[in-house]
């Protein structure tokens, strides 16, 4: 599968989460224990890698799986960020409203160029950063609302805690996502494999949290499994499935791609979040939005396309009169 195709699979995805999650919501709090969607999402993606395993082993005899602890003990550190990050994003939409959400995220794509070049070496072009920083500047040109609008202050009339909060998501994620791809390129190992090892330390560390939550609360609510589906409707199960259906894509992409095509994906997103808010919450498109649209396809076509594209280089190049004269009498004197 070309890595387009998931790339634009993920930013479908990506863009319904926070309007499932909105919609999930009651009253502007959750009817269910947050805490166990994450948990229950990895479980889902524990599941389908091991399916996945299974049949590439009935495929291939011997997929390579490296079992020695020094490999394995890598995989609990993004499990730990990736349990903080999910459940700082569930706390960051109970403060402020999905678009604004949207536009603390916009802080990871700078933050994810800047460690994709400090810890994975990988060296980007001029272009490559104009394009990255036109794409953090469509993004949120797109959100900014006009002042002329009799809501022009709303983007700052959220609680502190919600613009804190929606930083921090921003920093883990991209935290996360460097770490991630680092070690779905470490070695050859099969993907599934190497998903399976992520996904048991997620699962444990989320259940992990569960249970703490429990002693804190002196299981005033019951314990943790009595409340693992309670309050769960549909639109519940869809944020799970969502999830957990975004997570295996994601690893696909760091294993086969890099962190910038992630990076886009999620922010095309972004973008068609707005375009579907629209329809859903009578969100009213302005001239930013639309700004915004234009500047992130031309960041997009900066970074992925070749440069021969953006620069009308010449076919070929002729050599001056003076270097073809040097070059003869070289040849001739060897």
């Amino acid at each position: 599968m070309q890595w387009y195709v998931v790339a634009s699979i993920l930013t479908i995805l990506t863009s319904s989460q926070g309007i499932l999650t909105t919609l999930s919501q009651s009253n502007g709090g959750y009817k269910y224990d947050y805490a166990t969607v994450p948990f229950l999402a990895e479980v889902f993606k524990l599941i389908v890698s091991s399916v996945l395993l299974w049949r590439e082993c009935q495929r291939s005899p011997s997929p390579k799986m490296t079992t020695e602890w020094t490999s394995v003990r890598l995989y609990p550190i993004p499990s730990i960020i990736y349990l903080i990050h999910n459940n700082v994003q569930f706390a960051t939409l109970t403060y402020v409203d999905t678009s604004t959400y949207q536009i603390m995220g916009n802080l990871k794509i700078v933050t994810t160029g800047i460690l994709f070049r400090l810890f994975l070496k990988r060296k980007l072009s001029n272009l490559q950063w104009m394009a990255i920083g036109l794409l953090a500047i469509g993004t949120t040109t797109s959100q900014v609302k006009g002042c002329g609008e009799a809501s022009c202050d709303s983007l700052f009339s959220s609680p502190i805690q919600g613009y804190m909060l929606g930083l921090l998501s921003a920093c883990l994620s991209a935290l996360a996502g460097v770490y991630t791809e680092f070690l779905m390129k470490k070695n050859n190992d099969s993907l599934y494999w190497q998903n399976i090892q992520l996904y048991t330390f997620g699962a444990i560390f989320n259940m992990a949290r569960l249970v703490l939550d429990d002693f804190r609360s002196g299981f005033d609510k019951g314990p943790w499994w009595q409340r693992l589906f309670s309050g769960y409707d549909i639109t519940t199960w869809l944020v799970v499935l969502n999830l957990g259906s975004t997570g295996l894509l994601v690893s696909w992409l760091m294993k086969y791609a890099d962190n910038i095509v992630k990076v886009y994906s999620t922010s095309m997103a972004m973008l068609l979040t707005m375009v579907l808010s629209v329809f859903l919450f009578n969100f009213k498109p302005t001239v930013q939005l639309y700004l915004g649209i234009m500047i992130c396809m031309m960041s997009l076509h900066m970074y992925f396309a070749p440069p021969s594209m953006l620069v009308d280089l010449p076919l070929t190049t002729k050599t001056p009169q003076s270097l073809r004269e040097v070059s003869v009498d070289r040849s001739t004197d060897s």
